[in-house]
C-alpha cells in the first residue's frame, strides 16, 4: 500500500473513536511527509530537534508539528515558536524552560506529562508520586505560557501482550486519578499519547486519544 492509502486506511479506523493519528515522520524526507499530507494528515511526530527544525520549514503552515523524542532544555528555544504539542516532558525543570520560551515567543505552548510506565530502565517519565507531588503542590500553576493537557507513555518493548495492556491500562487510571485532583488553570487533562506502530491497537482499546505511528504508515524507519 501507498503511503495515502496507509493513511486513509488509519482515518477509517480511528473515524468512530476519540483517538487521533500523530504519523512520525522522523528520519523520511519531506516529500514523503508531503504524501501523507496529501492524504489529509496534518499532525506529525518528530524526535529530534534540528530534523523538526528543518522540517518545519519546508512543510505547509498548517502542519501540526509533535514533540515526541526526548528533548533537552537547550533545545526547547529552537521549537518553541512553532510547535504544536511536546509529548515528552519529563521533569519540572524541562517544563520552566518551555514556559521560559514560551514566553518569548509569545504563546502559549501545550504538553503532555511523559509517565515511566515500561520495566525498562532507560526510559524517561516520571513515576505516579513524582507526578502528583508535581500538582498537590501546584509547582506548575505560575508557568502561564504552557498548558499541560494530558500524559503520554511508552510501553515496554515486549511480545507480551498483556503486560503491554497493564502498562497502558495503569497510564489510564493515573490519568483518570489526576483528572479528580484541584488542578490549577493551566492543566486541562484531556490527551493520553500512548501506543505506536506494533501496540497501537492495545492502547486504542486502553483509551489512547493519540497514537504515534509510523513504520505502518512510512515504511521501515531510514537510519542516517
Amino acid at each position: 500500500m501507498s503511503i495515502g492509502e496507509n493513511i486513509a486506511a488509519f482515518h477509517k479506523l480511528l473515524e468512530n473513536t476519540p483517538c487521533n493519528l500523530v504519523a512520525v515522520s522522523k528520519t523520511k524526507p519531506s516529500e514523503l511527509i508531503l504524501e501523507a499530507y496529501n492524504a489529509g494528515q496534518r499532525d506529525f511526530g518528530e524526535n529530534k530537534v534540528q530534523e523538526l527544525s528543518e522540517k518545519s520549514g519546508q512543510l505547509q503552515a498548517d502542519v501540526r508539528w509533535h514533540m515526541i523524542g526526548h528533548l533537552q532544555t537547550n533545545k526547547v528555544k529552537h521549537i518553541a515558536p512553532f510547535i504544536h504539542l511536546i509529548h515528552s516532558v519529563d521533569s519540572l525543570k524541562l517544563l520552566e524552560e518551555i514556559n521560559k520560551q514560551a514566553l518569548k515567543s509569545k504563546r502559549i505552548i501545550d504538553c503532555l506529562l511523559q509517565v515511566h510506565i515500561a520495566q525498562e530502565e532507560h526510559k524517561f517519565g516520571f513515576d505516579a508520586l513524582e507526578l502528583e507531588g508535581l500538582f498537590t503542590d501546584k509547582s506548575v500553576a505560575t508557568l502561564e505560557n504552557v498548558r499541560i493537557i494530558g500524559l503520554m507513555g511508552m510501553a515496554t518493548f515486549t511480545e507480551d501482550t498483556e503486560q503491554i495492556r497493564r502498562e497502558f491500562k495503569y497510564l489510564h487510571v493515573l490519568f483518570e486519578k489526576i483528572k479528580r485532583l484541584d488542578l490549577p488553570e493551566n492543566v486541562q487533562m484531556r490527551e493520553i499519547s500512548m501506543g505506536m506502530s506494533d501496540d497501537f491497537q492495545i492502547a486504542i482499546e486502553e483509551g489512547s486519544t493519540l497514537i504515534r505511528v509510523g513504520s505502518k504508515i512510512f515504511g521501515p524507519r531510514i537510519y542516517l
